[in-house]
C-alpha cells in the first residue's frame, strides 16, 4: 500500500491515495517527527524529548511506545519499525511532501544551472504546488515550530529563485501578478523587492519601480532603523539613469566541465564528404549509427572526425571508448569493464562502480537518461556486446565503429565503407607524403595507391615511409610495393600494413647511436601488460638506472611510438603495443623473456608491499616477499598518491601475474593491494582480484594464501553490503587457516564475521565470532588485534543498549591502539558512537572531532567519510547546524574526491536540510 504524508499545510495522510483519520496531538506529532527523518533511524531520546519536551517523566518513554503501538495499529505493517535506541519509519522519502519539495526544488536548481530553463521552471512549479498553507500549523511543540519556521524560509528561498529563473526568460510582466503581494507581505526582504522593482522597470513602468524602493525604505527605516542594502540602492540608481545593464539578456552560454575523450583527429582526413555528411545528417535525428568496414578502411577515422566536428552540439560531453573488437593481440573488451569506462567518465569510480553487470547497466541509463551526450564505441565485436553500452537519454547520441554489419542491432542507421576512389587515394597519400612529391611523379603515385587497393590504413603507412625517408623517390617504394613479398611485409591488408608502419620507426632507432636504448626498451615494455608505463618500471624490465629508462622512453617518445600522459608517464597506442610484444617473442629467448617479466611484476610487488606497510603499519610483514627493491616512498603520503597514480597498472600486472606460471607473485599482488586500496574505498576491484588470487591459491594447493584472500574477499563483501556471499567467504577462510596449520589466523575472519553479524542484528552469532577472535587474539598476544575486536565489540554492545560497557570497551580500544593514526581514529569513532547512542552528545561532539583530525592525516578516506557522516548527525542533534553542515560538507568532499559521488550526487545531498546517508557509506560499521 502506497503511504504518503503531508505537512505542508493542514495535516493529512493518505493510504492508496485515500486520507486516514489519526487522532491524538502526540500520535500526529510522533509520526511527523518520525517523517522529518523518512529512512533514518530516530532516537527514543529525541522523540521523547521533541514529543513531550518539558513535561517529560519517568513514564515517557513508555507513553512513546504506547503511541507507536497504537500508530502501527492504524498504518499499514512495517511502516514503522524498532531499531536499535528508537525508531524509523519505513516510507519513501518523496512520499513525504517536505521531501518530495526539497527534492523537486533540487532538480530545479541543478536544470537552472545546466541551463534548461523550461525543465527547471516546470520543477519549481511543481515544488511550490505542494505548499497547501503553513507548514506543521497543527502543532505547537518548539521543535515543530523551528521545523516550520526553516521549511517557510526555504519555500521563500525557491519562490525567488523561482522568480528569478522567469525575469531571466524575459516573463516580468506575469511574474507582477504573484511577486507584488509576496512583497507586500515580506516587507522587510530585500531581494523580492529587488525582483519586483526589476520586472516592473522591464514593463516600462520605472516610476512605480521607484515607489516600491520608497515603500520598502520607509518600512526599513522604521522597523529596523537600517538604510536599505547595497542591492537595492544600486538598483534605484540604476532604474534613475536608466542603466542599460536592466534590460534582458540572452542566458550564458557557458556550461560545466564535460567529458572530452576524443583521439586527435586525423590531420590527413581525406574526402569521405558523402560519408562525412551521413553520419552527421545521422547524429542530428537518430540515437544510433553504425558504421561497418574491412580493416583499414577508416571507420574509426571517419567516426572521429565527425565526432570532433559536432562535439560542441553535445551539452554533455563525448566519451570514446575502444571495444577491442578486432584488436589483434588483445581480447574483446568485456561489458562489465566497458561499463566501468563509461561510468567512470559520468564521474564514478571505485566503490560507486557497481559490480554486478545488471546494476551497472542500470546505473549508466539512469545517469544517461536525462543528458545530451555523444558516445563512440569504436571497433565492437559484435550487437551484444554494443547494445548494453547505448545510452539512455533521447538527446544522446552514439557512433559504432565494427568489422561486422551489426544488422540486429535495432533502432540504428548503417553505412557501409568502402575502400577510396583513385582520386581521393593519391590526394591522401599527398598529404602525407607531400605534394611537391607526388605532382613530381604520377604515375608513381597511382601505382602505390593501385597497390594499396584504395585502403586508407595501407595509403597512410606506404606515406609514412616516404615522409621518413626524403631520399626515396615514389617509384622506390612503388618498385618495393610491386614484389608481392614486400608488400606482405609492409601493405599486407589488416594488421601486417600496421606492424610495417611501426618497424620503420623501430629501425631507424637501432640504426642511430642515440636510439640504441630505446630501441631495446620497446620490446621490453610489451611483455608487461600495463596500460602505462614509467621510469621506474621500465629501469626495473631492463635493469637500468632509472635516468637512463626514462631518457630511453623519452626517445620512444620523440620517434612517435610511445605518447606521453602525463609527467614521467607513457602509454603506447594498441597496435603499437602488439608490435612490441611481438618483436619480443622474435627477439629476446624464453628464459630471458620469464626473466624481464618477473623484475617488471616484481617491482610492482615490492611497492605494492611498501605501500602497504606505510598506510597501514600493522601488516609487519608481506604475504610475499619481492625480488626488486619497488620504489623507494618516502611516507604513507607518498604511498596513497603512488597507489591513485598507478591504481590502473596495478590491476593490470595482477592479472598478468595470475596468467604466468608464478602463482606466489600473483597471490601476492592481489593481498598486497588490499590495504593501499581498501583505504581510498577501491574495493570493487579487490574483488575481482581476490577472486582470481583464491582460485590460483586453490589451484597451487596455497592454503595459507587461500585463507588470506578469502577473508579479504570476506571483508570486500561486507562494505559492499553483500553479507550472505562475505559469510560464506570469510568460513571458507577459516577452514583454509586451519589447512595451513596457522590456526590463530582465524582471529580475523572470526572478527569480521562478528562485524557483520552485528550489521545484520543477529547479535548472539556477533558475539560468539567476536568471542573467538578476542580469545585467539589474547592467546597468541596479538595486542594490535585485540583492540580490533574490542573495537567491534563496543559495536555490538550499544545495538544491545549497554550504553555504559559499549563506552567503557571503546575505551580500552582507544588505549590498545593509541600510537597507530589508523588505529586510534576509528576506535575514538566507535567511542564517540558509544557515546552518541548513550545520549552523550557533547562527549560525541567533541570525540568525532578528534577521530577526525587522526583519520585525515592517516589517510583513510572512507573510514573519514564515515566518520564526518556520524559527526554531522551528531552536532545536528545538539542545534549546531552550521558546524553539523561542515561535516556533512567534508564527509560529501572526501567521496566526491576519491570518485565514490558524483558532483550532481553531492550538490544534491547539499541541498537536502538534513542530508541521507550518502550510497558508498550505507554499509560501514
Amino acid at each position: 500500500m502506497k503511504v504518503e504524508i503531508g505537512f505542508l499545510g493542514p495535516w493529512q495522510i493518505k493510504i492508496d491515495g485515500q486520507p486516514v483519520r489519526l487522532a491524538g496531538r502526540r500520535r500526529v506529532a510522533v509520526l511527523t517527527r518520525l517523517a522529518l527523518d523518512a529512512g533514518h533511524p530516530v532516537s527514543t531520546r529525541q522523540l521523547v524529548a521533541d514529543v513531550w519536551g518539558q513535561t517529560s517523566t519517568t513514564t515517557a518513554g513508555k507513553q512513546l511506545h504506547i503511541v507507536v503501538s497504537k500508530l502501527r495499529d492504524a498504518l499499514p505493517s512495517g511502516l514503522i519499525t524498532t531499531v536499535p535506541g528508537g525508531y524509523l519509519l519505513n516510507l519513501p522519502r518523496d512520499h513525504v511532501d517536505a521531501h518530495s519539495f526539497t527534492l523537486l526544488a533540487g532538480q530545479a536548481r541543478m536544470a537552472r544551472d545546466r541551463r534548461e530553463p523550461g525543465t527547471a521552471d516546470e520543477l519549481f512549479r511543481r515544488a511550490l504546488a505542494l505548499w497547501r498553507g503553513r507548514a506543521l500549523a497543527e502543532l505547537t511543540d518548539p521543535w515543530a515550530q523551528i521545523e516550520s519556521k526553516r521549511l517557510e524560509e526555504e519555500r521563500l528561498a525557491v519562490f525567488e529563485d523561482h522568480i528569478e529563473l522567469r525575469l531571466a526568460a524575459g516573463d516580468h510582466h506575469a511574474v507582477l501578478t504573484d511577486l507584488a503581494p509576496h512583497v507586500q507581505a515580506h516587507p522587510l526582504r530585500e531581494g523580492p523587492r529587488a525582483q519586483l522593482m526589476l520586472a516592473l522597470y522591464r514593463a516600462a513602468r520605472p516610476s512605480d519601480a521607484l515607489a516600491v524602493y520608497q515603500e520598502g525604505r520607509a518600512a526599513m527605516v522604521e522597523e529596523l532603523g537600517l538604510e536599505p542594502g547595497v542591492r537595492l540602492r544600486r538598483l534605484q540608481h540604476a532604474v534613475l539613469t536608466r542603466d542599460p545593464s536592466l534590460e534582458p539578456v540572452a542566458p550564458a552560454q557557458a556550461g560545466p566541465i564535460v567529458p572530452a575523450e576524443l583521439p586527435a583527429d586525423t590531420r590527413s582526413f581525406t574526402a569521405r564528404q558523402v560519408e562525412v555528411e551521413w553520419l552527421r545528417e545521422a547524429l542530428r535525428h537518430e540515437g544510433v549509427a553504425v558504421v561497418d568496414g574491412s580493416g583499414g578502411v577508416g571507420k574509426s577515422a571517419l567516426a572521429v572526425h565527425v565526432a570532433h566536428a559536432m562535439a560542441g552540439r553535445f551539452r554533455d560531453g563525448v566519451i570514446y571508448v575502444n571495444l577491442n573488437g578486432a584488436t589483434p593481440g588483445l581480447q574483446p573488451l568485456p561489458v562489465t569493464d566497458a561499463l566501468g569506462h563509461l561510468l567512470r567518465s559520468l564521474g564514478l569510480d571505485g566503490s560507486a562502480v557497481p559490480a554486478g553487470q545488471e546494476e551497472a547497466i542500470a546505473r549508466y541509463r539512469s545517469l544517461t537518461a536525462a543528458s545530451d551526450l555523444l558516445v563512440i564505441l569504436d571497433n565492437a565485436l559484435d550487437a551484444d556486446q554494443v547494445r548494453p553500452l547505448i545510452p539512455a537519454g533521447a538527446g544522446c547520441r552514439t557512433v559504432v565503429t565494427s568489422r561486422y554489419a551489426l544488422n540486429t542491432l535495432g533502432q540504428a542507421r548503417h553505412l557501409h565503407l568502402a575502400g577510396l576512389g583513385d582520386r581521393d587515394a593519391v590526394t591522401l597519400l599527398a598529404r602525407i607524403a607531400g605534394p611537391d612529391r607526388v605532382q613530381r611523379e604520377p604515375q608513381a603515385a597511382a601505382k602505390i595507391t593501385a597497390l594499396c587497393d584504395g585502403f586508407p590504413l595501407a595509403i597512410r603507412v606506404a606515406g609514412a615511409r616516404l615522409r621518413a625517408r626524403p631520399d626515396w623517390r615514389l617509384s622506390d617504394l612503388a618498385d618495393r610495393l610491386a614484389d608481392a613479398a614486400r608488400r606482405l611485409d609492409t601493405l599486407q591488408y589488416d594488421d601486417l600494413a600496421v606492424r610495417a608502419s611501426i618497424a620503420v620507426g623501430h629501425r631507424h632507432l637501432r640504426e642511430e647511436p642515440s636510439g640504441h636504448d630505446a630501441a631495446r626498451a620497446l620490446p621490453l615494455l610489451g611483455l608487461l601488460d600495463t596500460p602505462t608505463h614509467t621510469p621506474a618500471a621500465t629501469a626495473a624490465l631492463a635493469g637500468w638506472p632509472e635516468s637512463r629508462a626514462e631518457a630511453a622512453l623519452e626517445r620512444l617518445r620523440v620517434a612517435r611510438l610511445l605518447e606521453s600522459v602525463g609527467h614521467g608517464r607513457y602509454r603506447f597506442h594498441d597496435l603499437i603495443r602488439l608490435y612490441a610484444r611481438d618483436q619480443a617473442a622474435h627477439e629476446l629467448p624464453g628464459r630471458e623473456r620469464a626473466d624481464t617479466l618477473r623484475r617488471g611484476l616484481h617491482h610492482y610487488l615490492a611497492t605494492a608491499n611498501t605501500a602497504t606497510q606505510l598506510v597501514h603499519p600493522q601488516v609487519q610483514e608481506p604475504y610475499y616477499a619481492a625480488d626488486q627493491p619497488g620504489v623507494a616512498l618516502a611516507g604513507a603520503r607518498e604511498a596513497r598518491e603512488w597507489t591513485g597514480a598507478e591504481r590502473d597498472n596495478l590491476l593490470a600486472v595482477t592479472h598478468q601475474a595470475a596468467g604466468a606460471a608464478d602463482p606466489d607473485t600473483a597471490i601476492g599482488l592481489a593481498l598486497g593491494l588490499h590495504m593501499p586500496f581498501n583505504y581510498r574505498g577501491w574495493v570493487t576491484h579487490l574483488a575481482d582480484v581476490h577472486l582470481q588470487a583464491i582460485e590460483l591459491a586453490a589451484r597451487h594447493g596455497d592454503w595459507a594464501g587461500q585463507a588470506q584472500a578469502e577473508s579479504y574477499l570476506g571483508w570486500v563483501y561486507r562494505d559492499q553490503g553483500r553479507y550472505e556471499q562475505a559469510i560464506d567467504h570469510l568460513e571458507r577462510a577459516v577452514a583454509c587457516w586451519d589447512k595451513a596449520g596457522l590456526p590463530h589466523r582465524r582471529m580475523g575472519s572470526f572478527n569480521n564475521l562478528g562485524v557483520i553479524y552485528t550489521m545484520l542484528g543477529r547479535l548472539d552469532l556477533a558475539h560468539a565470532n567476536l568471542s573467538r577472535a578476542l580469545d585467539l587474539a589474547e592467546e597468541f598476544e596479538e595486542h594490535y588485534a585485540v583492540g580490533a575486536v574490542l573495537n567491534n565489540r563496543a559495536h555490538l554492545l550499544y545495538r544491545q543498549g549497554r550504553f555504559e560497557e559499549a563506552i567503557a570497551q571503546a575505551r580500552v580500544a582507544v588505549a590498545k591502539w593509541s600510537g597507530t593514526l589508523y588505529g586510534e581514529g576509528v576506535s575514538r569513532e566507535t567511542l564517540a558512537r558509544a557515546y552518541l547512542h548513550a545520549g552523550r552528545l557533547a562527549e560525541a561532539a567533541d570525540t568525532y572531532q578528534v577521530a577526525l583530525t587522526l583519520l585525515r592525516e592517516a589517510g583513510y578516506r572512507i573510514g573519514y567519510a564515515v566518520t564526518a557522516w556520524w559527526a554531522g548527525q551528531t552536532l545536528h542533534a545538539l542545534g549546531r547546524p552550521d558546524e553539523a553542515r561542515r561535516d556533512w560538507h567534508d564527509c560529501f568532499t572526501s567521496l566526491l574526491e576519491a570518485r565514490l559521488l558524483t558532483r550532481a550526487e553531492v550538490d544534491e545531498l547539499r541541498r537536502q536540510p538534513v542530508p541521507e546517508m550518502p550510497g558508498p557509506i550505507r554499509h560501514m560499521l
